[in-house]
This record gives C-alpha cells, sequence and structure tokens, in this order.
C-alpha cells in the first residue's frame, strides 16, 4: 500500500482517540493512581525517545559523538546545572568530539 493511504488512515484514528480523552469523566482523571501513571509514561517516552534520537540514524545503529554528548547531559543534570548549561555541556561535547575525529 502506498504511505499516504496509511497516513490518511492515521488522520482520522487519531483524531478519534484524541476526541475519546475528551469524553473521560473528571473525576477518573482526578485520580491519584492515574495522574501517578501519566506523569510516568510522559517521563518514559521522553526517555525512549532522547535514545532513538542519540543511537540511531535511519534505521541502523550508529555509535558517534551524540553519546558522549548525551553522558556529559546526563552528569550535568545529576549535579542539578540548569538546563542552558546542559545544552551548553553537550552541545561543546559533541563539538569537541568530532573535532577529534568521531563521526
Amino acid at each position: 500500500m502506498d504511505m499516504w493511504v496509511w497516513i490518511l488512515a492515521a488522520c482520522p484514528a487519531a483524531f478519534a482517540l484524541k476526541f475519546a480523552g475528551y469524553l473521560v469523566p473528571a473525576r477518573f482523571l482526578q485520580d491519584e493512581r492515574i495522574l501517578r501513571v501519566a506523569g510516568m509514561m510522559t517521563i518514559g517516552l521522553l526517555a525512549s525517545l532522547t535514545i532513538v534520537n542519540t543511537v540511531a540514524t535511519g534505521q541502523t545503529l550508529t555509535a558517534d559523538s551524540r553519546i558522549g554528548a548525551l553522558i556529559v547531559a546526563g552528569i550535568a543534570l545529576y549535579f542539578k546545572a540548569s538546563f542552558l548549561v546542559v545544552v551548553i555541556l553537550g552541545a561543546v561535547t559533541a563539538a569537541l568530539l568530532r573535532l577529534a575525529g568521531l563521526p
């Protein structure tokens, strides 16, 4: 099948799923367990997205300067650095590793 057929089929499905969220009663959404699970799912999805974007290029796994930048950013976060400092340290690390010859 053509890719556009799948995209056009996914659009109404995504809209229906999002609309169904508005039909959930508010008392279900105010439950402590639901709030905790929703918060943990957000963290898990963001972490998995970060890892996939760090070690994958297309459909292949790569080991390049992004891994070093992620490690340095993780260490900076561990020491409670501000977001701007974390981003700058990660960018400088990636630049230095690329300058050293890593792709």
